[in-house]
Order: C-alpha cells, then sequence, then structure tokens
C-alpha cells in the first residue's frame, strides 16, 4: 500500500477511538439532563460549529492543512479532558446543575473547535492528494477505501469502550482515555507528504481568507448542483447526527431483560447492563458500516451514477425512518435496533457518494472551504433539529405516548426522506 494512503488510513482509524461516543447520551443522562437539555447542548455544539467553521476551510486551504489537523486534535484533547474532569466531580456531587452546564458548554466549545478544523480538511488532503497522482475517478472508492479504516477503529473501539466501562461502572473515565489515539493521531499528521498543503499564503490577511470564503459561498449559492447536495446533507446528514445517539438508552432498555436472564443472581451495576448490548450491537454496526464503505464505489457502480445511487439511498432512508415509527411506539426493541444498525450502514454508503459528488462539482483550491460550508449547513439543520427532537421525545415519555418514546424520530426522520426521495433525478449536471 502506497505510504501516503497508508497514513490517511491510519488517521482514520485513531480519530475513530472514541471511546466517550457509545455513552455520551447515557453519560449525560447521568449527569441529570433531560432529553431536551442534551438536545439544547447539541445544538449549542452545533452553533459553535457554525462560529468555528466560518475561517477555517479558508485558513486550512491558504495556511496548511496539516497545521489545521493537528490545531483541530489538540482543542479534541482539551474537551475530552473537561469533559471527563467535569463528568466526575458531578457524579461525586461536588458541582450543581448551574455550574454543570456552562463546563459542558466550554468543552463543547473546544470540541466545536475541533470539528470545524478537521471537517473538510482531510477530506480536501485526500483530494489534493488524488489530483496530483492523477488518480481522480477513483474519489469515491479512495474515499471509502479510508471511510472503512474508520468504521474498522470504530469497531475496535467500542470493544475497548465496553471494557473500560464494564470494569470501572462508569461512563466518564472513557473521556481521558480518548486522549491517548489523539496524541498518536497528531504525531502522524508530521509524517504527511507537504504537497497536500495546496498553496501556503506566507503572512496571508484575514481580508484574504474572507475573501477566499467568500468565493466559495457564492459558487456554493449560485450553482444548482451544489444547493442541491448541500441540502441534502442538511437533510440526511443533520438528521442523522441529532438522532443517532438515541440508540444507546434503546440499546439500555432492552439489556435489563436480556442481563436479568443471562446473568441471574449477579449484582450489576446499570452502567454494566447497559455494555451486555452496546457493546457487541456497535461492535456488529460498525463492521457492517466498514463495509458499507469500503464498497460504496461498488453501490454506485460506473464513475458518473453517484446521482442514481444517491435516490435510491433516499429510498432506503424513507422506508427505514416509516418502519421505526410503529416499532418505536409498540416498544419493539430489536426492530427499534435493526433500525439504527440499517441507518448507519446506509451513512456510510451515503457519506462517501455525497463527498464524490461534491468533488465533481466543485473547484479543486476551494475544496476545504466548500466541505467546510457543507459542514456547516449540516450543522445548522442539527442545531435546529436536536432541540425539537429531545423535547418531543420527553414530552411522549411524560405523557405516556407509546410504549415508547422514541417514536417521533422515525415521523420526524420520514418527512425529511420522503420529498427528497421525491424531487432526487436528473437535477445534478456537470455545467450549471
Amino acid at each position: 500500500m502506497n505510504r501516503t494512503l497508508a497514513r490517511f488510513n491510519l488517521y482514520g482509524f485513531l480519530k475513530n477511538q472514541q471511546y466517550y461516543d457509545y455513552f455520551l447520551l447515557l453519560a449525560l443522562r447521568q449527569m441529570g439532563l433531560s432529553y431536551f437539555m442534551i438536545g439544547l447542548l447539541i445544538a449549542f455544539r452545533e452553533i459553535m460549529i457554525n462560529i468555528m467553521e466560518v475561517p477555517s476551510g479558508a485558513i486550512a486551504d491558504l495556511c496548511g492543512r496539516r497545521k489545521a489537523m493537528i490545531f483541530s486534535f489538540v482543542s479534541y484533547i482539551i474537551s475530552f479532558a473537561i469533559f471527563g474532569l467535569t463528568g466526575i466531580s458531578a457524579m461525586e456531587g461536588r458541582l450543581s446543575q448551574h455550574a454543570l452546564l456552562p463546563l459542558l458548554c466550554l468543552a463543547m466549545i473546544f470540541f466545536a473547535i475541533g470539528d470545524a478544523f478537521r471537517t473538510g480538511t482531510h477530506k480536501a488532503m485526500i483530494f489534493s492528494w488524488l489530483n496530483l497522482q492523477g488518480r481522480n475517478d477513483e474519489a469515491t472508492k479512495v474515499y471509502g477505501y479510508t471511510r472503512s479504516w474508520s468504521k474498522t477503529g470504530s469497531a475496535v473501539s467500542v470493544v475497548l469502550a465496553s471494557v473500560l466501562v464494564f470494569t470501572t461502572s462508569n461512563y466518564i473515565y472513557v473521556f481521558f482515555f480518548a486522549i491517548i489515539p489523539y496524541i498518536l493521531n497528531i504525531i502522524n499528521f508530521m509524517g504527511y507528504p507537504k504537497e497536500v498543503d495546496q498553496n501556503i499564503v506566507k503572512g496571508v490577511a484575514i481580508r484574504a481568507i474572507m475573501r477566499h470564503l467568500k468565493e466559495s459561498l457564492i459558487v456554493s449559492v449560485r450553482k444548482a448542483s451544489l444547493r442541491r447536495l448541500i441540502c441534502e446533507s442538511m437533510g440526511f446528514e443533520g438528521f442523522f447526527k441529532a438522532s443517532k445517539d438515541y440508540l444507546q438508552p434503546i440499546l439500555k432498555a432492552a439489556a435489563l431483560p436480556v442481563t436479568a436472564a443471562l446473568f441471574v443472581g449477579l449484582q450489576l451495576t446499570d452502567e454494566q447492563k447497559s455494555v451486555v448490548l452496546i457493546g457487541p450491537v456497535y461492535f456488529v454496526l460498525f463492521v457492517l458500516s466498514a463495509m458499507a464503505s469500503r464498497n460504496a464505489h461498488r453501490f454506485v457502480g460506473k464513475p458518473g451514477r453517484e446521482d442514481r445511487a444517491a435516490r435510491m439511498l433516499w429510498g432506503m432512508i424513507a422506508a427505514v425512518f416509516l418502519a421505526l415509527l410503529p416499532a418505536a411506539y409498540l416498544g419493539v426493541h430489536w426492530i427499534m435496533i435493526t433500525v439504527f444498525v440499517a441507518l448507519y450502514i446506509i451513512q456510510n454508503l451515503w457519506r462517501p457518494v455525497l463527498i464524490s459528488r461534491f468533488n465533481a462539482h466543485s473547484d479543486e483550491a476551494k475544496g476545504a472551504t466548500i466541505l467546510s460550508i457543507e459542514s456547516q449547513a449540516k450543522s445548522c439543520s442539527t442545531m435546529i433539529i436536536a432541540p425539537v427532537l429531545g423535547l418531543t421525545i420527553d414530552l411522549a415519555r411524560d405523557h405516556g405516548i407509546g410504549i415508547s418514546e422514541f417514536w417521533p424520530i422515525g415521523i420526524l426522520g420520514a418527512l425529511i426522506a420522503i420529498p427528497f426521495f421525491l424531487t432526487a433525478g436528473g437535477y445534478v449536471k456537470k455545467v450549471d
């Protein structure tokens, strides 16, 4: 394997050692937050990502993408440390709710900085390298392959995270362990080839950054194909990001009768019981997601058929959300879990296809900026959806509507997916 591709793959593997991710919503619930408050916290994170996204892509394009990635991971590490220290203090009763929320918001600010300087930047580095190698026609294949390494990393990390939670009976410590692979990734970035930085402008002025951003934003708004792609990202990616973590309480609820039957006589904590299903389900989910990403180019078929594949994916998305609605209302956990696994698999087919479509319709020199605009739009969508979704779930639970309170996910998801499926077709042309 090419050494640069190996580093790209290693980045994805280490980046997805996110041991906290599989227990984040449960950890916040353990701290005493309602689903609505969790939604507001997620919305705050997305607001901060939006703010940070404004200059991040342009800075990466003009000042150096490798430096932007290193800065991103330093910010992540600070965020993990704040989450961990705050969580432990809250569990020990040394923090009131009034003090807890500002500290969690501070952690989210650093997380947002990390996300803003990472999203779009690494993809642009991959596409720059492909362009230099004369391999642009392999964009879906190469990005899907590197993404499969990310999902392989997720499969490994969920096993490690489950062991950590089971042995410590604590959701918080995983934040500290996540710092280690992120330090290793910073070392990995130092070995990236200089050419992935594109044309660095030394001593770049703020005016140049804003002009670069403005030019990219104008292209994104005026070009019909890019407008459509950004709206699609807001629709599926935005909602997926707001809803995906609700799999955690569903798995925890489903694990209670399973552990009662399998571990008769053993005194297990709720945290240990949750691991019984969270670990295996997420492991299978990420293995299947890795396979989906690796074979996304096969799903597309011949180059240039990404739009047809996207329409098929929208149909699949609408179908699974429609299946979730009655299953969640009636509390059929195995169907709910299956639907979320299907959504993860679809998302890992969807993402390489979407990124390849962006690459085909944007100027390579503005690659990181346009992808940052896409990420910013996705964050706007999540920012709106997360509190609304959390509030409707709280209302369903408080008023006893349905056996399980998570059925609003099915309604909102279907309302977003069906219009995109019905309007998909020959809307993207190579020249607008």
